[in-house]
Parts: C-alpha cells; structure tokens; sequence
C-alpha cells in the first residue's frame, strides 16, 4: 500500500508544536530525521535533542490529502508553515530489503559474521551467526568492528570474558568462538540481555557457558579479559568498577569513543593498566591494555 508522507523543515523548538499538529490530523507515524548529517552523541540525561536542522517526516494513508492536512496544519499551529513538501512513497518489503543488504562480514584473519539466512563464506572458519534484526550491535559499526578484531586476534583459551554493556551478545558470543572457555554478560536493558541469548542458541552456545546479568545482579568475579564497547561517558565514570573485574594481568578492551575522547578514557584507565597505542578507525577509538 502507498503512503502520503509530508515532510517539514523545522527548528528544534518547533518539534513538539509540529509532531502534536499532525498527529492531530490524522498521521499514522511522524519521524524526524537530521537534514545535515549531524551527529549528536550523549545526550544530557532525560533529554531527546534534536539537531539544529530537523526534517519532520509524517505518513499517512494514501488516500489522505495532502492540501488538507497542510491546510489543518497551519489552523493548528497559527502560523506560517516552514519550508515543506509532499509526496506519495510506494510501500515495499522494508525487513526484506533490508536482509538483503546485509552481508557476511569478516574480522581479522578467523572471525565472520554472518546472517542467519546466508550461507557462510569460509565454513571452516570461526562464523557467528547473526540475526540483525533481533540485535543491539552488528558489526557494522566502527566501535563494534575494532573490538572484533582485536578479540580475533586475542588467544583467548581458556579465559573468561565480560562483556560490560552486551547489547546482542555479539563480543561475548565471538569470544567463546574464539576460544574463550566461559563468558558474562551485563546490561541496563531486559531486552538486550533477551538479545544476548537469542544469539547465543543460535551459535549453539550452552546456557552454563554464556550467563546474562542485569549491572546490580552481576557477580564480582574478575575476568580475563573484558571488553565494553559502550559509551566514553559512562566508561570515565565506572573505570574503578571495570578495572577492579579485571584479574591482574587479564586484557581490557573500551571502546563506544569517539576520537577527540580518546585521551580522556585512557586517562581514567592509565594508573591500573598498561594502555597500548589508541586504535582509530572513521573518527571512532579503542583502547587496549593489560591490567598491572
């Protein structure tokens, strides 16, 4: 089925004046999107900002019209409407479309992921299977892909990993893969940690070697090596919690960083490990080190 999508050029402090307008008039979704490719990146808390130019972005059913709604939207809003447009999209597959894009994607020498619905690449390789859809982390991003390769390039029998922040489980799972003879996971969100195991089943991961704790349940135990790929802020604020789960000599790896955050994170690590060179990949870092 086609769509009505009418979209708006707005300032941040007209976003909750426009969204409320059109959901008024009958959008059955309303969107806003960045009109300048800006990034925005950790948030003050209990704050959803917006960027300075915002598309507003409504859909509606296709038979709706698109005269009309403007029309109501300026009685509404009792002001001149900012620079807009309108026009009819075609419905597609989205999930399907989607699928198709994403492909195996190979990490250092041993490790792909691979989607669930595609034939591995190198069978004999270390491949982790992955259902996107169901994940909170893919690989395709910078900060995820660094630390899968410096996992794949960990020898990491025998070890026990945390993986503080686990989203789709996809650090933990590929280090089990990898070697690594048990893993934990952490996360604030129930649905990550649902996330986590999904992945795992799906990799034949047995329960007893993969377990999954919210933060304030997680037990105290140190690790061999942990990895948390999460944010700078946050990783400033817990390095004493994170480098006291780390055994003397165990590995850490951080990222979730951006490149001008590097120094600082280092930083907050620098008096209880032994920081290797920041790795930088698009603008995003990780930090390694062994704990003293």
């Amino acid at each position: 089925m086609p769509w009505l999508q009418v979209r708006l050029a707005i300032s941040p402090e007209q976003a909750e004046t426009y969204e409320d307008a059109f959901l008024e008039v009958g959008a059955v979704s309303v969107t806003f999107m960045d009109a300048e490719d800006q990034p925005i990146f950790e948030p003050e808390l209990n704050t959803t900002p917006l960027w300075s130019h915002t598309h507003l972005l409504a859909l509606f059913e296709a038979d709706t019209n698109a005269d009309q709604v403007l029309a109501h939207l300026q009685l509404l809003t009792g002001a001149e409407l900012p620079e807009h447009m309108s026009e009819v999209i075609e419905d597609q597959d989205w999930e399907r479309s989607w699928m198709d894009n994403f492909h195996p994607m190979r990490f250092g020498q041993r490790l792909w992921i691979v989607p669930s619905w595609h034939a591995a690449p190198e069978p004999g390789a270390v491949n982790l299977l992955l259902d996107p859809g169901l994940a909170f982390g893919t690989g395709t991003h910078p900060t995820t892909a660094l630390c899968l390769e410096w996992l794949d390039g960990q020898d990491l029998k025998d070890c026990s990993v945390l993986d503080f922040g686990c989203g789709s489980g996809i650090l933990a799972i590929a280090a089990l893969l990898l070697g690594a003879k048990q893993a934990v996971g952490t996360d604030i969100d129930y649905q990550a940690l649902d996330a986590s195991r999904d992945n795992a089943d799906r990799n034949a991961i047995a329960p007893e070697r993969f377990t999954l704790y919210l933060p304030e349940d997680l037990p105290q135990e140190k690790a061999d090596v942990l990895v948390a790929n999460i944010l700078a802020g946050p990783l400033v604020s817990l390095a004493p919690t994170l480098a006291s789960l780390v055994k003397t000599g165990g590995r850490l790896a951080l990222s979730g960083i951006l490149a001008e955050q590097g120094e600082e994170v280092a930083a907050a690590y620098a008096d209880t490990f032994d920081l290797d060179p920041i790795a930088n990949r698009d603008g995003w870092v990780r930090i390694t080190g062994r704990r003293r």
